[in-house]
């Protein structure tokens, strides 16, 4: 009976033990978190990078890897991206992926900041020029662009020297707008090496020792447990304010809407929508820092559109309308990259449809006002209908399916004979006999 009971304690404590070492056995693996930024640089994605870079710090990662694809964005936004990975306590992995992808513009300053940079192959880093100076409408005078192309140099060399990178291909990729692909990057010591796919990235990222704010610390990749780390539903819709073709039709659904609830007051739901829509357009030009000429342009057209459905000029001030609105829209961006320019298709298609809007409503007002009434007492004047008893001179007429009061003009009328109404006195007809019948 002992014998029974110690077998039975040993099979239960290997069971547990088991259970424990299967349990126990994925979280002792080292962890890399994993984030993609793919599109524009923008505020959403600034905040998205710190938030993953917090995130990774707070569950010991051993990294963070950021697969990169953009083509450049706002400086401000770039700045807000290096500074979170220079002041990182994890080590950041900028990986540059997948083939065919680019790190343009804001790219190549994410890249010089992190702790190791990689690039897959066919995949191509450079082109940091600055496009443009603030977005006040303003011409930057050469001066100007020389304070700013000094400071982002300045800057990047900054962050080269302290990673240990090429500071003269830098200083060329923001003055000269110059790029690289993959190998050259290798070579030029630009980034440190190519990986084929994820997988062979941490195959080669494991053992090597990168200097953090704690200190040294030696990556631990080859068998990590990887985490991706998604956009929560703030950063998801920042991104969509940050998108100029977004921003421009909410703006655009936002003065329809308006003008709708002005010409139907009472509506109420196309004024809620109208002014929600225009009100996230406008924070969406706010935060890409638009052409200020280009929105009193575009404000311009939407009076003349207006005007024309008050005051009927043959279509004339539409015409003129598309025109201000079309020059508006390329002007609203068009000092900022091309990346945050709207799509000229899309001013193109905006602008008919507005113009066709409104062209509809003006072509309706002036049939509605050339048209015969169609409703309340002018509709009853020449109508046709029958005496119900003798007007002699008052009596009741059946008209347009209603029984009426009615004064006879010109003399009695007699029961059953055909009347014309040739006016209305209150609530009261004025009728006739009907021409060619016979009393």
């Amino acid at each position: 009976m002992r014998r029974i009971r110690m077998v039975s304690l040993l099979l239960w404590t290997a069971v547990l033990l088991s259970t424990a070492v299967t349990m126990g056995a994925p979280a002792d693996l080292p962890v890399v978190h994993r984030i993609i930024i793919d599109g524009i640089i923008s505020p959403s994605t600034a905040r998205f990078i710190v938030r993953a870079t917090s995130q990774a710090e707070a569950d010991r990662a051993q990294a963070l890897v950021v697969l990169l694809d953009t083509p450049g964005g706002l400086l401000k936004s770039t700045d807000d991206m290096t500074k979170a990975i220079l002041n990182a306590r994890v080590p950041v992995i900028v990986y540059i992926a997948p083939r065919g992808a680019r790190a343009a513009s804001a790219g190549v300053f994410i890249t010089y900041a992190a702790h190791v940079a990689a690039m897959a192959p066919a995949t191509r880093l450079g082109a940091a020029t600055p496009v443009a100076v603030g977005g006040d409408g303003q011409q930057p005078d050469k001066a100007m662009m020389e304070k700013v192309t000094n400071d982002m140099v300045a800057n990047i060399q900054a962050m080269a020297r302290r990673r240990g990178r090429n500071a003269d291909w830098a200083e060329k990729a923001i003055r000269k707008a110059v790029s690289i692909t993959e190998e050259e990057a290798v070579k030029l010591n630009v980034v440190n090496f190519v990986a084929e796919d994820f997988t062979d990235l941490l195959r080669k990222l494991d053992g090597r020792t990168v200097d953090t704010d704690l200190g040294p610390h030696t990556l631990q990749t080859a068998r990590a447990r990887v985490v991706d780390v998604e956009m929560d539903i703030t950063e998801r819709f920042l991104a969509l304010l940050s998108d100029p073709n977004i921003g421009f039709i909410l703006m655009n659904i936002g003065i329809l809407g308006v003008l709708v609830e002005l010409y139907n007051p009472g509506a109420v739901l196309p004024g809620v929508v109208g002014g929600i829509a225009l009100i996230l357009g406008l924070a969406s030009f706010a935060i890409l820092q638009v052409n200020v000429a280009g929105l009193l342009l575009i404000a311009f057209a939407i009076l003349l559109f207006i005007a024309d459905v008050k005051v009927p000029g043959h279509g004339v001030l539409t015409v003129g309308g598309v025109i201000a609105f079309i020059f508006g829209a390329v002007l609203l961006t068009e000092r900022q990259a091309p990346v945050l320019q709207i799509s000229i298709r899309l001013i193109i298609l905006v602008a008919v449809l507005l113009a066709t809007f409104f062209l509809f409503a003006v072509s309706a007002g002036l049939r509605a006002q050339r048209a015969a009434p169609r409703s309340g007492g002018e509709r009853l004047i020449g109508a046709v209908g029958v005496a119900r008893s003798r007007l002699d001179p008052d009596g009741v007429v059946h008209v347009q399916g209603e029984m009426w009061t009615a004064v006879a003009i010109g003399g009695p009328i007699d029961d059953g004979q055909p009347v014309r109404v040739v006016a209305l006195d209150g609530l009261r007809l004025r009728v006739e006999p009907h021409p060619g019948s016979s009393r």
